[in-house]
């Protein structure tokens, strides 16, 4: 699996210490992290709003397989996310949300709180979140005798989502190019997808913003 960590400048100070641990828990289960938000204070500016622009361009272009994303609260940058087709994002504070979330949603992202809550041992609960949410077989259903129905709504959802928003680069089109510009501007979110990216469409496009 490849997994894509984004933060966003108000706590862009908090990379360093989430990756070490996104780090450690996806190297032991053979999966790949790509760092494609901002590393420090200094690094390229982006809110919530462009991690909704590059988790939705990552995941639609299947460059990754799941995007962990977060901002203070993690609310933001959750509606962002899930703002676009194709990404389906739970919100998590703790691990067991990160369980549930892999089991009933069985989605692609999740964003974290990096400010709200996160004091004394944060980095035991990161690593922790990390650990449920991907290790072992998703979709199974809690309880599992739910799985069926948990299934089917999960469906459901996503027929709803696909019918009432734009078909996906219809929708990017229609964005203030200037938000889709600082987005895709970073060095390291555009190693991620352009060597990653399956959608020669989506491809193309991005390359007309940075040209």
């Amino acid at each position: 699996m490849k997994i894509a960590l984004m933060n966003e400048f108000s706590q862009a100070a908090k990379n360093a210490v989430v990756l070490e641990q996104l780090n450690d828990v996806a190297s032991g289960l053979g999966h790949s992290v790509f760092n494609v938000g901002m590393s420090d204070d200094n690094d390229h500016r982006l809110t919530y709003i462009h991690l909704g622009i590059i988790a939705s361009l990552l995941i639609n272009s299947k460059a990754v397989d799941f995007v962990v994303a977060g901002c203070g609260t993690g609310q933001g940058a959750l509606m962002s996310l899930n703002a676009y087709p194709g990404v389906n994002c739970g919100y998590c504070i703790d691990p067991a949300d990160a369980y549930l979330f892999a089991q009933i949603n069985n989605g692609n992202a999740l964003s974290l709180a990096f400010a709200k809550g996160f004091g004394w041992g944060a980095e035991l609960n990161v690593r922790y979140i990390f650990e449920k949410a991907f290790t072992g077989a998703k979709g199974l259903g809690y309880p599992p005798e739910r799985r069926e129905s948990q299934a089917a709504n999960a469906g459901i959802l996503e027929s709803i989502k696909a019918a009432t928003t734009k078909p996906y680069l219809e929708g990017l089109k229609a964005i203030d190019p200037e938000l889709l510009k600082t987005a895709v501007g970073g060095e390291r979110f555009q190693a991620c997808f352009f060597e990653n990216c399956q959608d020669d469409e989506l491809a193309a496009f991005v390359k007309t913003l940075i040209a």
